[in-house]
This record gives structure tokens, C-alpha cells and sequence, in this order.
């Protein structure tokens, strides 16, 4: 056991060497950009965060400095951008309020010993391999958690908006109680200042969405009170920033406090897993990277550890700048080690101007970053899904609101495990064929597969416990069978799906699409049927993607399947449908065409590009290579009906200086006559790229005939 966690350790530890080995130059643009935007954005929330912890400013740039560079290190996300957040900065504050005055040294010292501790609890976690605990953990707590959190930070930060000297207070009745009973102390210039930044913020979203609205609002009401001298007024501001590196920590070893923080260090370092782990696969499932969820463990403890060290405190995952960080189109993690340099930059050079920065404008930021936390689309989702996952939310949302935020965590974290024991345990997926007398399926694993299409039964419900288990096995096998470009599950046996399940069956079908193929659904159960519907998930499926019983496969077969990998290709036949196919050997030639061509060696034109060349006027001449009963179903207007078998045995139907667009259904026989003909000599020979599915996913069939129809 030692010798494995010792390996597991030189193995994740030395992510940062390969990281750099393997840099390309090509990439060193794009993610010093895509660095210059996050800092901008990071700037302003690095001081806001560390406000809501009741913490220096200066905390919370020096956390972004370190952990923005030691997170993208040993981290294993290219997008993830690791920092001070929100709710981490909230669960700060409520963490050390029984145990330090805020902005006493004992405080900060005490804020970075629970960094250290959170960071070796996560540390630990990736080193042993542990990363598939955060799939335990329902969406719902995550939902309700932030949406509590949301509502605990704006009322935190009413105090600061009316400029009321209120002591800080982890209790949200407690808070309210204190506003109410002080109200009539409202510094109205102060309010005047935090209103006007909150309302410059919604303005500057909605006129120019990409600019950096927090920033924009610092910098217009920092100058106002400048100019205006409004601190000799009484509105309260932050103070010059230091200019310097960030210095260690005077950190201070105590057991009885360790003890103290052990709770909320436990819960803090779950829920920023959670969240980490949760940005970083939503931008995967994107940008298609494989994810390893135990390095990404280790790079979030090391960037704990590392903020803990040089006088920072504990750091998450960033939704926002993450999003940033990939729309900005930073390619590796090298662009969020920029953005703290830029950060660090910044600070040393404009340190000084950000004395007059007020505080009501921060707070008015925060509430702004408060509401948005609130996601009302899941919300509404999740409340018309299933009970357990409404328990689950309103139970970790109160709780968030009335109980300490490390019990609330916890209480979430409880509640979700316990339905997974209640419910049922990983479900098996298993590929499965029609029987010898086509009347059943069943799972033969020594029968040879459908080239084309793979069918699944899924034995279990699709929960948030089970669901990774399912889109892994699944994505798996097609990664082992890339021609099966059709997958068609079967759902008879699942009598459950939460929103976990939903958000699964989406990746899945974008996963499919992106392949070029397309995913089928059969024997829906009604209460799944009703979670698709409420959800809208049929809705981006589509509801003639759902197949009955009887009919399933020949729709499929009649109506999706490519047939002539069916006839020259296929000899397994097997299905019903294939028994009856014609046996075309005396279409030896096909063998001199390669199945798989080498990637780059035939020309292609996507639909659009088609589309305007067919509106020029010297249009290319296209031929659809598919069989003449497909071709009468539908095709493009100008198209001419030239059969692939019919092509290869009479080569003289084209001639070799003709501007030729070889079309077929999904574009594999297309490509292999493409390729057969470049191989021959012939000039000007492309082919249709995703073929006619790709034709009609671009609404172009629908366009050209009405055009035609003119």
C-alpha cells in the first residue's frame, strides 16, 4: 500500500515538469490573452471575495497570485482557474468568527492554517486515489448550497452598503435583526455610492456583456471619491495595497485550534472538491478533454497548501473565470499561471490607487455576484424532478440559511448518500444483440457487433451516484468501436432519473452528435418519460428519437443506418432486417478502396461552403453515391444519382478535370470514392464532409428545395 501511494505520488507530483516539456509556442498567444483577460476579471474579485471573509484585500490578491499558478501546475484541467470564490470566502468567515476577531493577526493566522488543512485533506484524497467520491455527491447540494450562500452574502453585505457599524455575524436572522435595528444609521452618501456601482454593473452587462463590469465600477467609483473627497465624508474605503511579493505566513501551531477548525475544514474542503471537479467536467464536456479527477485533487490541495504558506487563505475552483479562461481561448494551463502573473503585476504597479477604492462599492459588487449565485433555471428543474432531489435542495439550502455553513455541507453530503444507499447501487450497461430468433435481445458478448450500431440496456436507475458509471462504460465502448456512430439505449429498467440523470443523457447525446452520429431511446418508462419532458431534455433530443418497441430497429435500419456498409462491408448480419441483403461479391474492386482513410488525404467542403459555391456560376457537379432507393427518398436538388457500384465499375462517367462533390448519407462511401478517384488522378474531386446528416443539421435541404422550387 505504501509502495503504491509512493508511486502515485511521484507519478501526479511531477505534472508540472511534462506541463513544460510539452509546451508549444503555438500555444504561448493565445494564453497570454486569454491570462490578460481572467486577471482583469480576477483583479476586482480577488479583493470582493476576501471582503466577504473578512480578510485584508491584499489576502485575497495574494491568494489569486499563488493559487492561479500552483493550481494550473498540478492540476489536470486546462480550463479550470483556481482561486478565492464566494461561498469558499462565506464558509471562511463563518469557519473562524467563533475563534478570532476579524482582521486581528490571530485571525489571519488562523485563516491560513485552515488553508494548509484543507489543502492536505485534498492533497490526500488524490493521492489515494479517492477522486470518484465527488460523484457521490447529489447536483442538488451544489444547487442549494449556492443559492443559500448567495443569500447569506447579500445580507452580509447590506451592512457595508448602508456604511453601518455592525460587528460581522455568521447567523442570517442575527444580521437581519442588527440591519433592522440600525437602519436609521444609514450613511446615505455611502448608499448613494453602492447603488449607483450596482446599477453601473447592470447597465455595463447589459450594453457590453464582455467587458469587465466589477472592474469598470471600482475604478468610476474609486475615482469619484477621490475627486469628491467623499472619505472625509465618511464613506469608508480600502486603503493603499501593498507592493510586494507575498510574504509568508506567521503561522502558529496549536492542537486545540486545529481541532477547532478539523469540522470546517473537513466540509470546506468537500464542497470546494465538489465544486472544482464539477467546472472542470461541465468545460470538458466542451472542449472534449479527458479529465483525471485525482490530479485535479492534488492540484487543489497543493494550491492550499501553497496559500496557506505565503499569506493566503483557502481557494477553490472559479465558475466564472474558468468560463472565462476557456471563451477567452486559452489552450493549456499555462493561461491561468499568466493571469496571476498579470495579477501580481498589476498589484505592484497600481497598488497605490487602490486606496480610494469604497467600500459600499464592493459591497454593491457582492450583492450583484450574490444574485447570480441563485441559479433559478436548476432551480425550477430540479423542484420538477424528482422528490428526492427537491428534498435534497430545500434541505441543504435551509440548512445553509440556519444552521453553521460546515454542518450545512455536511448535512447535504449525509442526505445525498444515504438516497444512494436507499436507491440502488451502480447499474449495469451492458451491450446486448437480437437472440437467434430475433425475438429478444440479450447480452452475447462472443457475437460479433453491429458495425454501425451499438444497443445498451441500462439495468438500474439514472442517479447522481450512478451516472458516471454509465456515460464512462458507455463512452468506453465507443471509444473501442469508433464506426458504431448510432447508439440506441435501452430504458425499460430504469425506473428513475434525477437531474444528474439528465444532464448525463446531454453529454451523451452532444457526445454522439459530435461523433457525427446520433443516440435513440426505447421503452422509456413514464415517470423517466415525465422528468425528460418537464426537464427539456426531449426537447433537445427529439421526440422522434424515441423509438417503440416493435419498431425500433427497422426505423433504424430502413431510416438511419448507412446501407452500403451494410451490403459491401458487413457480414454479420445481425439483425432480422440483414438477413435478406444481397451477397455482392462481384464488387471485388471495393476491396482496392480503403475502409479507414488516413486523416487529411481527401478534400471535403462543409455544407455551407456547398451551399454558396452551388449559388456561383460555375456550380461543381454533385453526385450522390448512394443507392438509387435512398436517393428517391431525398437529396439535394442538383444532385445526380450515380450508384457506388455503378461509379467504380465505369470510372468514364466523370471526367478527371471535372469540379466533382462526391455526396452520400453520413459521408463514409463518399469519402472512400473520393480517395479512390484522388488515388486515380482526378483533379478537382472533394467530398461532402458528414454528408447529407450534416446537410440537413445545417438546414440546407429544406433551403435548397424551396430555392429550386422558384
Amino acid at each position: 500500500m505504501n509502495i503504491q501511494i509512493f508511486k502515485n505520488a511521484s507519478c501526479y507530483l511531477t505534472r508540472p515538469y511534462y506541463l513544460l516539456k510539452n509546451y508549444e509556442r503555438g500555444d504561448m498567444r493565445p494564453d497570454l490573452i486569454a491570462g490578460l483577460t481572467v486577471a482583469i476579471v480576477m483583479l476586482p474579485q480577488a479583493i470582493a471575495f476576501a471582503m466577504i471573509a473578512e480578510l485584508p484585500p491584499q489576502i485575497g490578491l495574494y491568494s489569486a497570485i499563488v493559487a492561479s499558478i500552483v493550481g494550473a501546475l498540478w492540476g489536470a484541467s486546462n480550463h479550470l482557474h483556481t482561486g478565492p470564490t464566494n461561498t469558499t470566502s462565506l464558509l471562511v468567515l463563518t469557519i473562524l468568527l467563533p475563534l478570532a476577531e476579524p482582521g486581528s493577526p490571530e485571525f489571519l493566522a488562523i485563516a491560513g492554517l485552515m488553508a494548509i488543512m484543507v489543502g492536505i485533506f485534498r492533497l490526500a484524497l488524490g493521492m489515494a486515489r479517492m477522486g470518484i467520491m465527488v460523484n457521490f455527491i447529489s447536483d442538488s447540494v451544489i444547487i442549494g448550497f449556492t443559492a443559500g450562500a448567495g443569500v447569506l452574502i447579500g445580507a452580509n453585505q447590506l451592512r457595508h452598503l448602508l456604511n453601518l457599524n455592525i460587528a460581522s455575524t455568521p447567523s442570517l436572522l442575527l444580521t437581519l435583526k442588527e440591519i433592522g435595528l440600525h437602519i436609521m444609521e444609514t450613511h446615505m452618501i455611502s448608499l448613494g455610492v453602492g447603488l449607483a456601482a450596482i446599477l453601473l454593473i447592470l447597465l455595463v452587462r447589459a450594453l457590453k456583456p464582455k467587458w469587465p463590469a466589477p472592474l469598470i465600477a471600482m475604478i468610476i467609483a474609486g475615482a469619484v471619491v477621490g475627486m469628491f473627497h467623499l472619505e472625509q465624508q465618511g464613506v469608508k474605503i480600502i486603503g493603499e495595497l501593498p507592493r510586494s511579493l507575498p510574504p509568508i505566513s506567521k503561522l502558529k501551531l496549536d492542537l486545540a485550534v486545529i481541532g477547532e477548525l478539523s469540522t470546517g475544514a473537513l466540509a470546506l474542503g468537500a464542497i470546494g472538491l465538489v465544486e472544482a471537479i464539477a467546472i472542470s467536467r461541465s468545460i470538458a464536456s466542451v472542449s472534449g478533454q479527458r479529465l483525471d479527477s485525482n490530479q485535479e485533487f492534488v492540484g487543489q490541495g497543493l494550491a492550499n497548501i501553497a496559500c496557506g504558506l505565503f499569506s493566503g487563505y483557502t481557494v477553490s475552483g472559479s465558475f466564472t473565470r474558468s468560463g472565462i479562461n476557456y471563451d477567452a481561448g486559452a489552450r493549456t494551463p499555462v493561461a491561468s499561471i499568466f493571469s496571476g502573473i498579470f495579477v501580481l503585476i498589476f498589484m505592484l504597479a497600481f497598488g497605490p490607487l487602490a486606496a480610494y477604492i469604497p467600500r459600499t462599492a464592493l459591497a454593491g459588487v457582492l450583492i450583484v455576484t450574490a444574485y447570480s449565485m441563485i441559479d433559478q433555471v436548476e432551480i425550477r428543474r430540479i423542484l420538477q424532478g424528482t422528490r428526492g432531489d427537491r428534498f435534497i435542495m430545500v434541505a441543504t439550502f435551509l440548512a445553509t440559511l440556519f444552521l453553521p455553513l460546515q454542518f450545512a455541507v455536511l448535512t447535504g453530503i449525509m442526505l445525498s448518500l444515504a438516497i444512494y444507499i436507499l436507491r440502488t447501487s451502480v447499474p449495469s450497461v451492458v451491450p446486448v444483440l437480437p437472440a437467434q430468433n430475433f425475438r429478444h435481445f440479450s447480452h452475447q458478448p462472443d457475437k460479433a457487433h453491429c458495425p454501425q450500431l451499438a444497443i445498451f440496456d441500462i439495468l438500474g436507475d439514472l442517479y447522481f451516484g450512478a451516472v458516471n458509471h454509465v456515460e464512462e462504460t458507455l463512452r468506453v465502448h465507443l471509444d473501442e468501436h469508433p464506426d458504431q456512430r448510432f447508439l440506441l439505449l435501452r430504458l425499460n429498467s430504469v425506473h428513475q432519473c434525477d437531474i444528474s440523470g439528465i444532464h448525463t443523457l446531454e453529454n451523451i447525446v452532444d457526445y454522439m452528435r459530435e461523433r457525427g452520429g446520433d443516440i435513440f431511446l426505447m421503452r422509456i418508462q413514464p415517470p423517466v418519460l415525465k422528468m425528460m419532458q418537464s426537464t427539456g431534455f426531449i426537447e433537445k433530443l427529439g421526440e422522434d428519437h424515441c423509438l417503440r418497441y416493435e419498431h425500433a430497429i427497422s426505423f433504424l435500419y430502413h431510416r438511419i443506418l448507412d446501407p452500403a456498409i451494410c451490403v459491401y462491408e458487413c457480414s454479420q448480419h445481425v439483425f432480422l432486417e440483414c438477413q435478406n441483403l444481397p451477397k455482392n461479391a462481384e464488387h471485388a474492386l471495393e476491396l482496392s478502396i480503403k475502409t479507414e482513410i488516413p486523416a487529411g488525404d481527401v478534400a471535403g467542403v462543409s455544407p455551407l461552403e456547398l451551399w454558396t459555391e452551388l449559388h456561383t456560376p460555375r456550380p461543381p457537379r454533385i453526385i450522390d453515391v448512394r443507392e438509387p432507393r435512398e436517393f428517391k427518398r431525398k437529396h439535394i436538388p442538383q444532385a445526380e444519382s450515380r450508384p457506388l457500384s455503378n461509379l467504380l465499375a465505369d470510372t468514364g462517367q466523370i471526367e478527371i478535370n471535372e469540379n466533382i462533390v462526391f455526396v452520400c448519407h453520413g459521408g463514409r462511401r463518399s469519402t472512400r470514392v473520393t480517395y479512390f478517384f484522388a488515388q486515380q488522378g482526378y483533379l478537382s474531386v472533394r467530398v461532402l464532409r458528414g454528408g447529407l446528416l450534416a446537410w440537413e443539421h445545417a438546414g440546407l435541404l429544406e433551403a435548397v428545395d424551396s430555392q429550386s422550387s422558384l
